[in-house]
């Protein structure tokens, strides 16, 4: 027992107590991670790692402690702001980015675009072009640029703000230089310019769905989710440039809705790109479309359909 500021004694709360309650909390308020978020909050909040908390499930929290954790889990449970959001970072590709509510949190699904590519660039050594469009935090055009190092890589992003989080991550990585940002929609930002890649996780969320997405998705960046009302505001123009920003074998990859796949798939045909394929990530949903300009290259595989497989 403690004793509180008035002098009554107030319960001992143990880290693994919190979080058996926290966990309780969570999932009474439909979070589907509630254990998961417990955890990160908590880890976050001591200045520990989560392989810390299980170490020391008996050690007791002091008041103060509990104090910041419970405004974490207030934010949580009642505003609906991702973890991410509340600790500034999320983890992709093994790396650690910053977030705000000027990117897009990076998913783990868009990882399905990274391996993708880099199956594309299995010359280690070999000195790709790369464009990512709508970089947002940076989080595929940095994985890309991590694993390939004579890549040359250029993010583009029609958010001043997103971009300046991107080059802060840049500098985090410490890959300042490695990368190029520029400012512009689309093509736009890099006229007349041609690459081995052009990759792109695009906003693509009808807006006439916007009723009916997660409450957590309010703390997000309208620019980097909605895409009109039908959600192909970005991906028509996207798909219809792309053929002029390819060299010839080069490879168009991005992300969208499961069930716009098979459209982007029929435009990028209509557009002439070929050895179109969907691919699926690890829940078998497709995630993403691949096409190329002109001939196959022999780094991939045959078959129409990818699935996932989990990152380095």
């Amino acid at each position: 027992m403690l004793l509180s500021s008035n002098g009554s004694r107030e319960r001992t709360w143990t880290i693994l107590e919190i979080l058996q309650w926290t966990t309780g909390h969570l999932t009474e308020q439909g979070i589907e991670t509630a254990r998961l978020d417990a955890e990160v909050l908590l880890a976050h909040s001591l200045g520990m790692s989560r392989l810390d908390l299980y170490l020391n499930y008996e050690k007791p929290l002091l008041p103060e402690e509990r104090a910041a954790f419970r405004e974490y889990v207030k934010q949580r449970a009642g505003e609906r702001i991702p973890v991410s959001l509340l600790i500034g970072e999320r983890e992709f590709w093994s790396l650690d980015f910053k977030v705000t509510r000027d990117v897009l949190t990076p998913r783990p699904e868009t990882e399905l675009l990274v391996s993708s590519a880099l199956d594309h660039m299995s010359d280690e050594n070999r000195c790709y072009s790369v464009l990512d469009i709508g970089t947002g935090s940076g989080a595929i055009a940095l994985s890309i640029a991590t694993e390939r190092p004579q890549a040359q890589v250029v993010a583009t992003d029609v958010s001043a703000p997103a971009l300046k989080v991107a080059r802060e991550n840049a500098d985090q990585l410490q890959l300042n230089g490695r990368v190029r940002f520029e400012e512009g929609s689309l093509f736009d930002a890099v006229p007349g310019e041609r690459f081995d890649l052009v990759i792109s996780n695009p906003p693509y969320v009808a807006g006439a769905e916007r009723s009916t997405l997660a409450r957590e998705l309010e703390h997000e960046p309208e620019l980097a989710l909605f895409a009109g009302e039908d959600g192909y505001a970005v991906l028509r123009p996207l798909i219809a440039g792309v053929g002029s920003a390819l060299n010839d074998g080069g490879l168009f990859l991005v992300e969208l809705d499961p069930r716009q796949a098979e459209p982007v798939a029929s435009w990028c045909k209509e557009v002439g790109l070929t050895d179109i394929r969907i691919l699926h990530d690890l829940a078998g949903q497709a995630r993403a479309v691949s096409a190329r300009k002109g001939s196959s290259s022999p780094n991939e595989s045959s078959g129409k359909e990818q699935k996932q497989e989990p990152s380095s």
